[in-house]
């Protein structure tokens, strides 16, 4: 039997492979706003998270522990045949691809990521995500689709969204699979901090932070002293930045791909692979 995998959506562009991946109770539509600018110097590549969207819901609780994104990124990165890529999380997803950057370093080319309170969460916040994050997993689980639409992070009680984009979104929530939610709050969310790790970090990161998002001031501040090689972004928007102010979003990650060096170290190994060959 073949091994599943998460979806995948592969544009075309011009640059490295840039994988996206949102966070929880979202799709690929959370990208949809950013992809023209961004495929001006990278080709972006989407993924689905496990229960979401258009991927599966694997029976294994072990498939989504953040280790095991981990692999299935780097198996992704070898399909595509990229020596070297970029990554960009939002919310949930960029405790993924943080994750990833501290674990192959020497893959990426440079980072970005948004708000995210799960990635630099406290013990505080895990302990409390711990005890109540199993009775939420075994009610979803129990109430299916109609549960899914009672939960706060679900796109219909967002209220700054662009009306097509949310609409989008929404379409995309009628994709969710109830079990696969319940095992990424049972089984990703609780492993998702980074914060006694975050001092490894070797790789030129991003942070394009949503102001508004005061949930996410404590984490931001604590990216600020201890996460090395970052630069942040303020901008005027809420948690889910990337869609809020997406031309903002569009500018400041491209300037940063520019003033880094990434799209420039892609384009010399390009030119000396295709010399070497």
């Amino acid at each position: 039997m073949s091994q599943i995998e998460l979806h995948c959506d592969v544009h075309e562009g011009d640059g490295p492979f840039l994988l996206l991946v949102h966070g929880i109770l979202s799709s690929r539509a959370q990208w949809e706003p950013n992809l023209l600018a961004l495929s001006r110097v990278t080709r972006p590549v989407v993924v689905e998270l496990w229960g979401h969207g258009r991927s599966p819901a694997p029976a294994d609780p072990g498939a989504y522990h953040p280790n095991a994104y981990v692999a299935a990124f780097e198996t992704l990165r070898k399909r595509l045949g990229a020596s070297r890529w970029l990554v960009c999380g939002q919310s949930l997803g960029a405790t993924l691809t943080l994750r990833y950057a501290l674990d192959h370093p020497e893959r990426l080319l440079a980072q970005v990521f948004t708000n995210s309170t799960s990635a630099l969460a406290d013990a505080e916040w895990v302990a409390g995500i711990r005890a109540g994050g199993a009775e939420q997993a075994d009610a979803i689980e129990r109430g299916g689709r109609a549960m899914l639409e009672k939960v706060p992070l679900h796109p219909l009680r967002a209220r700054r969204l662009p009306p097509e984009v949310q609409e989008a979104l929404v379409s995309d929530a009628k994709l969710l699979d109830p079990r696969g939610l319940a095992d990424t709050i049972r089984y990703t969310v609780p492993e998702s901090t980074l914060r006694e790790r975050v001092t490894e970090n070797r790789v030129p990161t991003l942070l394009v932070c949503g102001e508004r998002d005061r949930r996410f001031e404590a984490q931001r501040r604590f990216a600020e002293r201890h996460l090395p090689h970052l630069e942040v972004v303020a901008v005027d928007a809420g948690h889910a930045v990337n869609i809020e102010a997406a031309d903002a979003f569009d500018a400041a990650v491209i300037d940063f791909l520019e003033r880094t060096g990434a799209l420039q170290s892609h384009r010399t190994g390009v030119l000396q692979a295709h010399r070497a060959g």
